[in-house]
C-alpha cells in the first residue's frame, strides 16, 4: 500500500473565449499541463503508471480519453494507462481524489491527476446536442421543479439566502481585484506554464503565427460602481456577467507519487490530502454543493472551519460562493484570495486540478497548512478536499 504525496502542480494560463488559447486543440493543452510537471521534476514518462484526467464535454477533440489522447500527442513511451472522468466541473477535482486512492491501494506509484476544456472550440452542451437524444425525457424524468439552466439555479440561491445584487457586484469587484493584485506581486508565476499558441481569427481560423502566452487573460478593470450599470443575464435577475464565471480555454496538472518513491528519486512530498467527499444535492437549487459537501467533511473529519489557512470556492456564479461562506461562517479575507472564476476564469474540466494547484502554491507561500478546495457541479453536486501541506 501507498502514501499519496503532490510532488508538483502547474497549469496553462486560463484564455478567454476565442481569445489567446483559442487556437490550440484540448489535447496539445492539455499536454502542456501534463509535460510540464515532468520537465520540472525530471520524471522519465515511462514511469507514470495512471493519468486520471476531467473533461466535460467529451465531444470532437475532447471525446475519446482526451487524457490519453493528449499523452500521445507527445509522441513518448505510451505504456501509461489512462482514463478520463466526467461529474462536471468538479471532473479534475476528483481526478485527484480518485488517484490518490490509486496510489493508496498500490494501483499506482506515478500518477497525473489533470483536467482540460476548450470551451472555444468545444461549447458547452456540444455532447448533448449531438447524440441519439438528450438525456431528460420529458415523459419520465422525475425531477418536474428543478433549476433549468445555471443561471436560474443561481438566482434561485441568491433569493433563498438573502442574497443581494449589491452583495454580487462586491463579491465580482473583489475577485477582479484580488487577481490583479496577485499578478502583480507575481504569485502565479510559479504555477503557470508558458504556451506558444496559434494565432487565430475571430472565426477561429489559423493566422500561421504564433504568440507566447503568459498569464490569464480574463481580468479587466473592475470597480463596484462599473458591476452595477451591467444589464443582468435575464430579466429580473441580478447576475450579470461581472458576477458569472467566464467561458474558459485551459489545462492543469498534479503530480502524485508514492512518498517512498518521491523520496528515494529525491523530490520533495509537498502536499497529501486528509480528507475528500463528493455529494449530491437538491436539483432545486442546483449549485449550492459547496454547502453541503463542507457540512459533510466537518461531519466526518476531525477539521474545524478554523483550521484552515485559505479556502477555494469556485466562483461559478457570486451567489454559489456567497450562500457557502454565509451558510458556514467561512471568514472572507481567506476565501479565493488570488481572485477566483469571476476574473481568472472557468474551463469546467480543469478547474478542480486548477484549484487544487493554486491553493497549493498559496500554502507555501503563506507558509500554511491545510487548504479547503470547494466547488458546485452540474447534475446537482459538490465536492470538496482538505489539502494538507507537507513540511
Amino acid at each position: 500500500m501507498g502514501n499519496p504525496v503532490i510532488v508538483e502542480a502547474a497549469r496553462t494560463p486560463i484564455g478567454k473565449r476565442n481569445g489567446w488559447l483559442s487556437g490550440i486543440t484540448a489535447p496539445y493543452l492539455l499536454a502542456e499541463a501534463q509535460f510540464a510537471l515532468l520537465e520540472r521534476t525530471g520524471v522519465d514518462p515511462a514511469e507514470v503508471d495512471q493519468i486520471i484526467g476531467g473533461c466535460v464535454t467529451q465531444a470532437g477533440q475532447q471525446a475519446s480519453n482526451v487524457a490519453r489522447n493528449a499523452w500521445l500527442s507527445r509522441g513518448v513511451d505510451f505504456t501509461a494507462a489512462a482514463t478520463t472522468i466526467d461529474c462536471q466541473c468538479g471532473s479534475s477535482q476528483q481526478a485527484n481524489n480518485l488517484l490518490a486512492g490509486l496510489i493508496a491501494t498500490g494501483g499506482a506509484q506515478i500518477g497525473i491527476a489533470c483536467g482540460v476544456e476548450q470551451m472555444s472550440q468545444v461549447p458547452l452542451g456540444t455532447a448533448a446536442r449531438g447524440g441519439g437524444g438528450y438525456y431528460k425525457d420529458p415523459a419520465t424524468w422525475p425531477w418536474r421543479d428543478e433549476a433549468i439552466t445555471q443561471f436560474e439555479a443561481a438566482e434561485r440561491i441568491a433569493r433563498m439566502r438573502g442574497i443581494t445584487r449589491q452583495d454580487l457586484d462586491d463579491l465580482g469587484a473583489a475577485s477582479q481585484q484580488k487577481a490583479a493584485r496577485a499578478w502583480a506581486e507575481g504569485r502565479f508565476e510559479r504555477e503557470v506554464v508558458v504556451v506558444e499558441a496559434p494565432v487565430v481569427t475571430k472565426d477561429l481560423e489559423p493566422t500561421g503565427e504564433t504568440m507566447t502566452v503568459t498569464r490569464d487573460q480574463g481580468l479587466r478593470e473592475t470597480t463596484i460602481e462599473s458591476l452595477a450599470n451591467l444589464r443582468p443575464v435575464a430579466e429580473g435577475a441580478m447576475h450579470t456577467a461581472g458576477t458569472s464565471s467566464q467561458i474558459s480555454d485551459g489545462a492543469a496538472a498534479v503530480l502524485w507519487m508514492d512518498e517512498d518513491v518521491a523520496l528515494a528519486r529525491g523530490l520533495r512530498p509537498r502536499a497529501r490530502i486528509a480528507y475528500h467527499t463528493m455529494v449530491g444535492t437538491d436539483p432545486f437549487y442546483l449549485l449550492d454543493g459547496p454547502v453541503h459537501a463542507t457540512q459533510k467533511m466537518l461531519d466526518q473529519s476531525k477539521f474545524t472551519i478554523d483550521d484552515f489557512d485559505v479556502f477555494e470556492c469556485n466562483e461559478a456564479f457570486a451567489s454559489v460562493t456567497l450562500s457557502w461562506q454565509g451558510v458556514h461562517d467561512i471568514p472572507m479575507d481567506k476565501i479565493n484570495v488570488n481572485g477566483g472564476a469571476v476574473a481568472l476564469g472557468h474551463p469546467v474540466g480543469a478547474t478542480g486540478s486548477r484549484l487544487i494547484t493554486t491553493a497549493l502554491h498559496e500554502l507555501e507561500r503563506r507558509d500554511g497548512e491545510l487548504a479547503f478546495v470547494t466547488m458546485c457541479q452540474g447534475g446537482a453536486l459538490g465536492i470538496a478536499t482538505v489539502l494538507q501541506r507537507i513540511g
